[in-house]
């Protein structure tokens, strides 16, 4: 284990064990003159755009009159270690849900029970994958803010020129998707001018390992499945569909090319027909390609149950913070129903000032999402109406890298796999066998 790590855990075991008698959520002190002098420090959220910025006023309205410390700057564990070795610990941390059960299996975040029963945060309104991502050995440790799900996006231009209906895109059969796919792909001269099918990997893959069956991790997170025939089964189909288009070096080479946050981007081109992408997509086609003929479509297991893979954000309690109950008063407050809905409303103002749809926000928090997919109109085409709702709806069946204490250096171990696979050193066989015996090594050496 590295020096500092060990540092740092010296130093919360001396701050657990007395130096911090307050509990999170401890709401005996709160408010008026006992918050006056206090301060609450933040780690890892920064300034953040105009969803942050707005839901950030309501939760510093919460907290006052305490002041607020949030200096500029993304989360980064090994920094974050360091702070705690060094004993300024931050009393609120904003980090990838990923990252949390490393930290807790490292003693350095609180468990939210306090937090949770004494200022009656409603867990139910939280997605349950949502919650199931931060939370370790039965204990909630991060409160979830964003969810960022995958569903397709579809070129209805490209589909109508291949001679097919949107229907015909679709994950449930795999044999048709891959004859789908050839109808979509286009070459000039040798090369590709449209990608058919973008299978998105190794980004996501745990869709498609998830539609065959098969469950990358276990549900406490120890264990990796990656040599289940399933999991290889399903990588070696979704690389047959970029095989299908030339292989992965022409693939990746034409698809680097992409304008993708711009006007001209894949879609407004014609340079793909289909491919499954983060719900934030959406926005940026109704800002820079507004007139793009496209439409959502949901991921599905082979069996035809709607399927999403969601990741996100979370609000942390270091130990050894001195404001924990500040702290919790903060995070309740900025992934409130109230604090989305002025986020949604205000958002959603904008982008008609500027003529645009609105394409949705998307929270943890499903209480929200459905308040605001019933209460604020998208504006433009109906194709974002009708996106925003697969958005919203397809969260009630997500799945997530269950919580692990090597959860980071296991993704790691299985991208690379993927990679290897791809470029074409090994079969997914071998490169699945080696991920798994360096994921369960990693998990071996955190729990330790």
């Amino acid at each position: 284990m590295p020096l500092v790590v060990l540092a740092a855990l010296a130093v919360l075991s001396a701050g657990c064990s007395g130096g911090s008698s307050k509990s999170a959520g401890t709401t005996s002190e709160s408010g008026g003159a006992a918050r006056a002098g206090e301060t609450l420090t933040i780690y890892g959220f920064g300034t953040g755009d105009d969803v942050a910025v707005s839901r950030a006023k309501i939760a510093r309205k919460a907290i006052a009159p305490a002041k607020l410390d949030n200096p500029e700057g993304a989360f980064a564990a090994q920094a974050f270690l360091t702070r705690l070795a060094s004993g300024n610990v931050p009393d609120l941390v904003y980090l990838d849900r990923q990252q949390v059960a490393t930290l807790a299996a490292k003693g350095a975040l609180m468990p939210l029970n306090s937090c949770v029963q004494s200022q009656n945060v409603d867990r139910s309104q939280y997605y349950p994958a949502a919650l199931t991502e931060a939370t370790y050995k039965g204990q909630l440790y991060a409160l979830p803010e964003f969810t960022n799900q995958r569903a397709l996006i579809v070129n209805k231009a490209a589909v109508k020129d291949a001679g097919l209906k949107v229907s015909d895109v679709q994950t449930k059969d795999w044999a048709k998707l891959k004859t789908v796919t050839q109808k979509l792909t286009k070459e000039s001269g040798g090369k590709l001018t449209r990608i058919g099918f973008d299978p998105k990997l190794p980004e996501f893959f745990i869709l498609w390992a998830k539609a065959n069956g098969a469950d990358l991790l276990s549900k406490d997170g120890l264990h990796p499945h990656f040599t289940d025939p399933k999991v290889v089964a399903a990588l070696t189909y979704a690389k047959s569909l970029i095989d299908e288009q030339g292989g992965w070096s022409k693939f990746k080479a034409f698809r680097d090319t992409w304008d993708f946050f711009g006007a001209k981007n894949q879609v407004a081109e014609d340079q793909v027909g289909a491919w499954p992408m983060e719900s934030w997509y959406w926005n940026v086609i109704a800002q820079n390609s507004p007139n793009a003929g496209v439409t959502a479509v949901p991921f599905t297991t082979r069996t035809g149950k709607t399927l999403t893979f969601i990741s996100g954000n979370g609000w942390a309690i270091p130990h050894g913070a001195e404001h924990p109950e500040l702290a919790c008063t903060w995070m309740k407050a900025i992934t409130s129903v109230n604090a989305w809905m002025t986020a949604a409303k205000a958002r959603a103002a904008t982008a008609r000032s500027k003529h645009q749809a609105f394409t949705g926000l998307y929270t943890a928090n499903r209480v929200a999402d459905r308040r605001i997919q019933r209460e604020i109109k998208t504006g433009g085409s109906p194709q974002y109406a009708a996106a925003v709702k697969i958005l919203t709806n397809i969260q009630d069946n997500a799945v997530t890298f269950p919580a692990s204490p090597a959860g980071v250096q296991v993704q790691q171990a299985l991208t690379d796999a993927i990679n290897r696979v791809l470029v074409g050193t090994q079969q997914p066989q071998a490169a699945l066998a080696r991920a798994q015996s360096e994921a369960q090594r990693a998990i071996d050496a955190a729990t330790s």
